[in-house]
């Protein structure tokens, strides 16, 4: 192990950072080690990790001291920040800030920092197409991330852009599964109309990532996008249907009844589904499938994940 060089990843406990992690894992003879990065060691999930032999380093994104502890010695780093920890764009703009600084500071090689599009580029907040959120953005939770990119170019840390997409996770977790209509049946709602979704396991994720960290120079300087599947709403459904025997219908909305639905991060999210729809060809260039198998041959379509993962969806 000696002679690997050090991968150290932010939110190893969490998604993206999980998918990484076991994907260094999982790489027995590869040239990397991971180094977990987490703010309580001692947590369950964090436990688990180190089961399975990975180091764990305790790190918190709001002290960028504690970050440069965690970076040092490393060869690279997986940077993301979580905003649905405490849905604010200042506190992920501050946060990217603190890793591109430490990333800096102690000479990392390579960066992989995980962002997504600043929709403002495309709808400035003086367009009343979409609802101008907090004053200051479109899509809280992806303008905060593409702005955060000039915090590492502009530092000139060697860094690879990573866009990634709607986790099909987010089925299990994150609410976003069938739920029972009036009627009995089971519904996915998104407000894309026809439009397509570009969609991945986390696993994929994370197994991409290490690919560029694999090919480095390659990828320093620029930005990727991944995705395992392109699909509409109604394909989404009919996967669904089929793999749990049962209907699904999926029940296009407009985005601003989806925004009334009254969860927290309802508007922010129907303003993302909104730019998704409007600005399909940009947001699906951006997220290649032939790129994303090249990284990884061995990428998941969604009917492949739902054979895995049917039995955690709930349905409500």
């Amino acid at each position: 192990m000696a002679d690997k060089k050090i991968i150290a990843v932010v939110g190893a406990t969490g998604a993206q950072g999980g998918g990484l992690v076991r994907a260094i894992v999982r790489d027995k003879g590869g040239a990397f080690q991971v180094r977990a990065l987490t703010r309580d060691i001692n947590a369950e999930k964090a436990q688990a990790l180190a089961k399975l032999g990975v180091q764990l380093v305790a790190a918190d994104l709001d002290d960028i001291e504690s970050l440069k502890r965690a970076f040092e010695g490393a060869y690279g780093a997986f940077a993301l920040t979580n905003y649905w920890e405490h849905f604010s764009p200042e506190k992920e703009l501050a946060q990217a800030k603190a890793q591109a600084r430490a990333a800096k500071d102690v000479g990392l090689q390579h960066v992989i920092w995980s962002t997504l599009e600043d929709t403002r580029r495309w709808v400035p907040l003086t367009d009343n197409r979409m609802p101008t959120l907090m004053e200051k953005y479109k899509v809280p939770h992806f303008d905060a991330k593409g702005e955060a990119n000039a915090e590492f170019t502009g530092l000139g840390v060697p860094t690879t852009l990573y866009h990634t997409s709607f986790y099909w996770e987010n089925l299990i977790y994150f609410g976003a599964g069938p739920k029972k209509g009036p009627d009995g049946k089971l519904a996915i709602t998104m407000p894309m109309a026809d439009k397509k979704l570009p969609g991945i396991a986390v696993e994929d994720i994370g197994t991409c990532a290490l690919s560029i960290f694999k090919k480095g120079s390659d990828y320093i300087g620029k930005t990727v996008g991944v995705a395992g599947e392109h699909l509409t709403g109604t394909q989404m459904a009919a996967a669904l249907s089929r793999a749990l025997g049962q209907e699904v219908r999926y029940n296009a909305v407009e985005p601003a009844d989806y925004a009334k639905l009254g969860f927290p991060g309802a508007d922010d999210l129907a303003n993302m589904f909104q730019f998704k729809r409007d600005f399909q060809a940009d947001f699906l260039g951006m997220r290649s499938l032939s790129v994303s198998r090249a990284l990884n041959p061995d990428l998941q379509t969604f009917d492949t994940w739902l054979a895995h993962n049917k039995h955690r969806i709930p349905l409500d």
